[in-house]
């Protein structure tokens, strides 16, 4: 059995030139990196791989220039003014496919840092409610570090690993990451939630993105009947539902009667319920986000939103121009997977204005921005103001129709780029 060894000791084996892998979302290890950042002085061009990662970071800090790089697989609000200077850059790339840059040695790894639940009676710590490409990362890192903390949900799947396989573990206590997605619920994503939730039918398998606009959206399917759940991650907004029992898994095709997530990021009441909970499998991200797995369930509705659109339906939902916000994600393997399923809906949902009023239906995007969802892939496209369908539709009848969902005050410019371009 391993011993507990201290954080100093722990990060003292990560070297000058290390790659190392940081565990993400509410699973980030935030006490033992921060230990690491403080090594900045004796440290050069060690790069930090990671997807989204939570807590009081500070990632971009000027004195960490020459001692750390930020490798981003997902830029996150700590990681996002090292991603956009000379101290980080970012990967372009399906979530779903993360886990072959560790397997196939295109970004090998020399050290993955963890946050792990304590062991069970036969050596097994889980990975708790961030499997996604952590199980990837601990399967080929050549060292592993854990940071092992009771307060760690036991989460049921294949994110367990052995103490044999850890070779540093460091105790710490401490709560986990809490998100409240409350804060951003507005008149008009209220009104999104509604007229998503109108799209979904019974039956329905639902992959839920992050943010206001997926809990609305389930606040508003009391109603519905035996729907199930196989996305890449939840929230609290499902609770309710599998109270309920509007949420059953009854008609899923693939792990029928059970909830299939990568991770999970909430409240202490979420991390609580999913804890040895056998509704719950946590599964690595390759299999959760192939698109091959998501269609093979009937009505798999996805559920997911986007910085701006054009009016040819080209999405834009991990830059802003050409700084780069968040990430490309599991946006596309999801949105391609319904669109494949039988009887499947896509969906992407988004004000048709941001907080300070620019209309986030565009003519053209702006200079720079990445497409996430190309016009060949887009399908339901949902504001406050309607929902539409744009599969099948030529360009002008793609701009026509999602002119309806833009906001009254930047109708009238819409208009006029309509009439230039299509005369």
């Amino acid at each position: 059995m391993q011993q507990y060894v201290s954080a100093e000791e722990a990060v003292s084996i990560i070297k000058s030139g290390n790659r190392v892998f940081l565990h993400g979302s509410a699973a980030t290890p935030i006490f033992l990196i921060n230990k690491l950042l403080e090594r900045y002085e004796e440290l050069q061009k060690v790069e930090l791989v990671s997807i989204t990662s939570f807590g009081d970071i500070d990632f971009g800090n000027h004195k960490y220039k020459d001692s750390f790089y930020i490798n981003s697989l997902f830029v996150s609000a700590n990681t996002r003014s090292a991603v956009n200077s000379t101290q980080g850059d970012y990967v372009p790339i399906f979530l779903s496919e993360i886990p072959r840059l560790f397997y196939e040695n295109y970004l090998p790894l020399d050290v993955a840092i963890v946050q792990v639940s304590p062991p069970d009676a036969s050596g097994f710590c889980s990975l708790g409610i961030s499997v996604d490409i952590a199980k990837a990362a601990t399967d080929t890192a050549k060292v592993i570090i854990a940071q092992v903390n009771p307060n760690m949900p036991r989460v049921h799947g294949n994110g367990f690993i052995h103490v044999s396989k850890i070779d540093k573990m460091v105790w710490h206590d401490e709560a986990l990451p809490e998100v409240d997605y409350s804060k951003d619920v507005t008149p008009a994503t209220e009104q999104i939630g509604k007229n998503v939730a109108a799209l979904v039918e019974d039956g329905a398998t639902l992959q839920l993105g992050i943010g206001a606009i997926p809990d609305l959206v389930l606040r508003n399917l009391t109603n519905h009947k035996n729907l199930g759940i196989h996305t890449e991650m939840f929230s609290d907004g499902v609770l309710p539902l599998i109270e309920s029992g509007v949420i059953n898994n009854s008609m899923k095709n693939i792990k029928r009667g059970r909830i299939v997530t990568s991770f999970m990021a909430g409240t202490k009441k979420l991390y609580q319920f999913v804890n040895d909970n056998p509704l719950i499998n946590g599964l690595n991200i390759d299999y959760v986000n192939d698109t091959d797995i998501i269609r093979k369930n009937d009505k798999a509705t996805c559920i997911n939103s986007a910085i701006e659109i054009d009016i040819t339906g080209q999405v834009c939902a991990d830059s802003i121009g050409t700084y780069q916000y968040s990430g490309i994600g599991g946006q596309m393997d999801f949105i391609r997977g319904a669109s494949l399923s039988k009887g499947g809906k896509p969906i992407i949902a988004l004000p048709s204005i941001t907080s300070k009023g620019i209309s986030r239906i565009v003519p053209t995007l702006k200079n720079g921005a990445g497409v996430v969802t190309t016009r060949g892939h887009i399908h339901w496209v949902v504001t406050e103001f309607g929902a539409v369908n744009l599969f099948g539709k030529n360009l002008e009848q793609r701009a026509f129709e999602l002119i309806k969902l833009a906001h009254p005050m930047h109708k009238e410019d819409l208009e006029r780029a309509y009439y230039n371009r299509f005369k």
